[in-house]
Formats: C-alpha cells, sequence, structure tokens
C-alpha cells in the first residue's frame, strides 16, 4: 500500500500544478486588475503601482524582458488622444488616427509619477516621417539616466517606422522629464509605449505565485492588513467546530433513517419519511436559518442568536445545518439502501434464515459503503471552508464569514488562498478514496 500511495502521490503531481495554474489565471487573468478591483478605479497610478509591486501583478504573466508600467498609460491615437487632445501645440488629425507635430516643437510626455530607481526602461514609438533628412529626437535623459538602446531605423519614407530608446532610469528618476521634438518636417506619430525591464526573461507573475505557494506565503489581506496564512488559521477552527458536527450528526442520522426505510420498506413508516425527506429538501437554506433564529433564539431564548463565545453559540446552528441537509442525505442513502436490499445475496441471506436486522448491518451497510464512502469523502474538503450563511447569520468568525467579507471588499489574496487550498483537499481526497475502497472491501485491490 504504501508502495502505491507513493505512485498515487507522484501521479497527482500534474493534477496539483494544473489547480495552481488554473487558480492562477482565474485571478490573474480572468478577473481583470486586481489593483483595481481592490483599491478602485479612482485611486493613483502611484497606488495602483505599488499594490501591484507587493504583489507580483506589475510583472509579465509567464515570461518577457519588458512589462507594462501605470507611470505611463499606452497612447494609441485610433483609440485615445488623452493628454494630446487638449493640446494647442499638436494637431490631431480628423479620424483621430494619429498626431501631427510641427518641426521646431518640444512637447513634453508628462508621467503618472517618477520611474523607479534604476530601473530600465524602453520607450517605444510608433511614427511616420515623409521629409528626406528630416528626423526627431526625445530628451529628458539626465546625467545619470543611461541610455542603453538607440532610436532606429530614423528613415523618412511614407511607411510606419520604429523608435525604440532603452535607457536606465538612474539614481534620480523623479527629476527625468521627457518630450518630442521634430526637426526638418512634421512628425506623425501613431503610439506610443513605455515598458519596464523585469530581472529576467522568466521574472514573471506565474514564477512569483509558485514562489508564494513554496513558501506557504498567500500574501497579506488589503481589508485587515494581516498575512493571509494568519487569518487562515484563526478561522479554520470555528470553521470545522461548526461543520465537522454537522457533517457526522446528519451522516449517522440519515444512514439509521435509511436503514429503517429498507428495513419496513413499502410501509407507511417507509412512505412517512420519504414525504418527510422531500419536505426538507424543498425549503429553502435560508428559511431554516431565519425561522431558527426567530423562534428557538428570539422568542424562546433556548438558545444564542449572535456570537462565538462558547460550545453553547454552536448548538443552534449546527442543529439548523443537520436539518436543512437531511432530506438530501436522506434520499442519498435510502436509495443506495433498497437498491441492496433487491441483490441476490440479500435473498441467499434471507434463505439461510439470516434475521432481518442480520442482512441490514453485516450485509447490506457493509455492501453499501463503496457509495457511502464516495459520497463522505468527497465532501470532506468542503468542511475547511465552512458554512457561508450559518457563519455570516450567526456572527461565527470562520472561514466562511472570511470568504464573503473577502468577496465584498475584493479581497484578492485571501479569496486566492481559500479557493487554492479547498482545491487542494479536493485533489487530496480522491487518493484517501482509493484507499478508503480497498479497506472497505476486499475485491478492490490497490493496483
Amino acid at each position: 500500500m504504501a508502495r502505491y500511495i507513493l505512485r498515487r502521490i507522484l501521479q497527482m503531481i500534474p493534477t496539483v500544478f494544473g489547480v495552481i495554474a488554473v487558480t492562477f489565471i482565474l485571478f490573474n487573468i480572468v478577473g481583470g486588475s486586481p489593483a483595481a478591483m481592490t483599491l478602485g478605479k479612482n485611486i493613483s497610478p502611484k497606488a495602483l503601482e505599488e499594490f501591484d509591486e507587493q504583489r507580483g501583478f506589475n510583472k509579465p504573466l509567464f515570461f518577457g524582458k519588458w512589462t507594462k508600467t501605470r507611470a505611463f498609460s499606452d497612447v494609441v491615437f485610433a483609440k485615445n488622444a488623452s493628454f494630446w487632445r487638449d493640446n494647442p501645440a499638436v494637431v490631431l488629425e480628423q479620424n483621430h488616427n494619429n498626431v501631427l507635430l510641427p518641426p521646431g516643437t518640444n512637447f513634453s510626455i508628462p508621467l503618472a509619477f517618477g520611474l523607479k530607481k534604476n530601473a530600465e526602461y524602453r520607450w517605444t514609438i510608433l511614427y511616420y516621417i515623409a521629409e528626406p533628412g528630416a528626423s526627431f529626437k526625445m530628451s529628458g535623459f539626465d546625467k545619470t539616466a543611461a541610455l542603453t538602446g538607440k532610436i532606429w531605423p530614423l528613415k523618412p519614407g511614407d511607411k510606419r517606422q520604429t523608435a525604440e530608446i532603452e535607457f536606465f532610469a538612474g539614481e534620480n528618476p523623479d527629476g527625468l522629464k521627457f518630450s518630442l521634438r521634430s526637426e526638418k518636417s512634421q512628425l506623425r506619430i501613431v503610439s506610443i509605449r513605455l515598458r519596464r525591464g523585469t530581472a529576467h526573461f522568466f521574472d514573471s507573475q506565474f514564477a512569483f505565485y509558485l514562489g508564494q505557494i513554496a513558501r506557504f506565503d498567500f500574501g497579506k489581506s488589503t481589508y485587515s492588513n494581516q498575512r493571509v496564512s494568519t487569518m487562515l488559521k484563526d478561522g479554520i477552527v470555528p470553521s470545522l467546530l461548526l461543520t465537522v458536527p454537522i457533517f457526522l450528526v446528519g451522516l449517522i442520522v440519515a444512514v439509521c433513517i435509511s436503514l429503517v426505510c429498507a428495513f419496513f420498506r413499502d410501509t407507511w413508516m417507509d412512505r412517512t419519511f420519504v414525504v418527510l425527506a422531500v419536505i426538507l429538501m424543498s425549503v429553502n437554506y435560508l428559511v431554516w436559518i431565519i425561522a431558527g433564529q426567530y423562534l428557538f433564539a428570539f422568542r424562546l431564548g433556548w438558545f444564542p442568536i449572535w456570537g462565538f463565545e462558547s460550545w453553547r453559540y454552536l448548538l443552534l446552528p449546527v442543529l439548523i445545518g443537520v436539518i436543512s441537509g437531511l432530506g438530501d442525505n436522506l434520499r442519498f442513502y435510502r436509495t443506495i439502501m433498497l437498491d441492496e436490499m433487491y441483490r441476490d445475496y440479500v435473498r441467499t441471506a434471507f434463505a439461510k434464515g439470516v434475521s432481518r436486522s442480520g442482512v441490514l448491518f453485516r450485509h447490506v451497510l457493509k455492501n453499501a459503503m463503496i457509495p457511502i464512502l464516495t459520497n463522505v469523502i468527497i465532501a470532506i474538503p468542503f468542511l475547511y471552508t465552512g458554512s457561508l450563511l450559518l457563519e455570516g447569520f450567526f456572527g461565527i468568525p470562520g472561514l466562511g464569514n472570511m470568504g464573503i467579507n473577502a468577496i465584498n471588499y475584493s479581497d484578492v489574496d485571501v479569496v486566492r488562498a481559500i479557493v487554492f487550498i479547498g482545491a487542494l483537499l479536493y485533489v487530496a481526497a480522491n487518493l484517501i478514496t482509493d484507499i478508503c475502497y480497498a479497506l472497505a472491501d476486499p475485491r478492490v485491490r490497490l493496483g
């Protein structure tokens, strides 16, 4: 078995890597800018840049030499004219496909904030210069800002050309003031972009995310300013104290009642439990919570309404959790038990004189363990994430309540950590399921 477990763990490595990749894509690509979602779109570009830098969002997604910077938003004149629109020194063509800069005119390019000290940057300018001998230059590099590239090709012609200027920001990047100047000809500019150089080609958001996972560092909450790992440690205990009793009590009650249904199948007792299960399934989960709080906590005063100070505060939410989930569990386990009751081995056991209770507990329940284990073990990872509604309505500081707050406040690091750990637990549950199959049924062999 140890060899099988080791082999299965090795086989799970690609699956775990896939989980990491999927969670990365969901939160870094599909969801848009985490900084804008968390801080808001009206926050300053510098604050957004600092947020991205702390969490590795200011890097390329997977690999690359250059990455965007919020110090200068890309200007593509076919889409946006930005600060050029109101400047009298330039002329926007009627179709706004490019901007016309008269010869001998200096035009400054404002930055949203100062560049990063000693970082490498690159300006990329798409332009037209039609007249022979015409040229343009970009100024603003002080003595400490070293040019590492050159403008190319700088040949006049009717085709669009590219100029790339690579430079180091130097020791005093706040003093850099960039401007464009055309000589002997009108300069027609198509777009301007600024990129910051990365430490190396694979210095990316994905590599940063893998490094965090390897160190078990899930970042810092933007809402509470706490480490996410600390918040998870504090929240998992209240969640488990709530979900584990609900899970165990609900499982035992559902299995016992399903055995009773199998024992008295097609009788008034069996039909009564079926009707009860349908009623429990039909009532919304939220109705059970509100009705339980109003009747048992507020009107009768049997339970506390809100808080997490002692075990008494868990009694009512556990009761509601068991009752609300009993209908689904009872229908599922009753179907399993009745399916086993019509097997050939059951008829054989009755023919040999085995009592009805002996058939149920020694034969039916034992052979029904495979689907029961499947349902039980697959549900275990969800115990970790807690109960969103119960924790929210009863003021239990668990991971469910934490997840709701993180979603409401766009706390990306907290949501990403909860989703990632839950996904890993689900992958691990599949391995535990295979082992439990072999322990419960001798016919199942671990290959």
